[in-house]
């Protein structure tokens, strides 16, 4: 597959190993509210891999997600939904996906926002908040997550072997995904954890432990402004509460690093760390392993 990227990541030509050459829509560029990009970000290659825009079907409604999977794979394969930040299915989410398909799976990053609009149409994190995210209910986001998952059944995916990671936005998500019955475990990377209640998000993983249906590993930064340690302790103590009636909060495990801001792991951008971001995707390869995610 041969891709060009460039700032902005809508509507140019690329010829994607899953089709024919098309106008893509998602997992191309980086969004104009991450800018600047940093030297830092991590390019994976297309070696051995099909990778590109595919549209799911989420009732009468045409899903895009950004999907990557070995080459050639022999029988159903694990599979990961990879869930974005606020940014949506950019090439860091792409690229996400590619990793994960290097390592065997089947990764789909399905743009959750895109009935709300593009996160790119927007210059700053504040816009995006008030005219995407506060648009995209809970409870949509679980459903695309399932209906992705459905069609990850048929197609070569084994729905006995699911994982969901995401990053900040993603990460609360990916709490959330955990007390959904196809999902066998999580990843949460920075994820929000206490919150308003609204409409759209009548509940937040301190509001969920004892609804878990698999484990979730929370991957924090101990200097992260906008998540504070004392909400990771309310997810803890939530968790503890829960853990005596519930085996999958009983295994919900955290990682704080200490002196690390928000988004470490985001290779693109000033916050990138890259020990504690090496060592948290290590600990996130190995936690699906674990789990029976592998």
């Amino acid at each position: 597959m041969t891709e060009k990227i460039q700032n902005g990541r809508r509507g140019f030509m690329k010829t994607s190993a899953l089709g024919a050459t098309a106008v893509t829509t998602i997992g191309v560029g980086f969004v104009t509210a991450s800018e600047p990009v940093m030297a830092s970000a991590i390019v994976t290659d297309f070696k051995g891999l099909k990778a590109g825009e595919q549209m799911i079907p989420v009732g009468s409604f045409q899903l895009p997600a950004y999907v990557s999977r070995p080459e050639n794979s022999k029988g159903p394969v694990p599979i990961i939904i990879v869930v974005s930040e606020i940014f949506g299915v950019h090439e860091y989410i792409a690229d996400i996906t590619r990793r994960f398909a290097k390592l065997g799976y089947l990764a789909i990053a399905p743009e959750f926002f895109t009935r709300a609009g593009d996160p790119n149409t927007y210059g700053t994190t504040a816009e995006i908040f008030a005219n995407i995210v506060s648009k995209t209910p809970d409870a949509q986001v679980l459903n695309d997550l399932q209906a992705a998952l459905v069609w990850a059944g048929k197609n070569g995916g084994d729905l006995k072997r699911v994982g969901v990671t995401g990053f900040c936005w993603g990460g609360r998500i990916t709490w959330l995904s955990a007390t959904l019955p196809q999902v066998r475990a999580g990843v949460a990377w920075y994820g929000r954890l206490i919150g308003e209640k609204t409409e759209g998000n009548p509940r937040h993983p301190v509001d969920i432990a004892a609804d878990l249906k698999a484990p979730v590993l929370g991957l924090y930064g101990g200097a992260d402004t906008g998540i504070s340690l004392e909400s990771v302790d309310q997810m803890k103590a939530a968790l503890a509460q829960a853990a005596p009636k519930n085996p999958a909060a009983k295994a919900s495990q955290f990682e704080v690093y200490p002196d690390t801001p928000h988004a470490f792991h985001a290779d693109y951008r000033a916050t990138y760390r890259e020990g504690p971001a090496k060592d948290g995707w290590e600990k996130c390869i190995a936690w699906f392993k674990k789990m029976g995610v592998v």
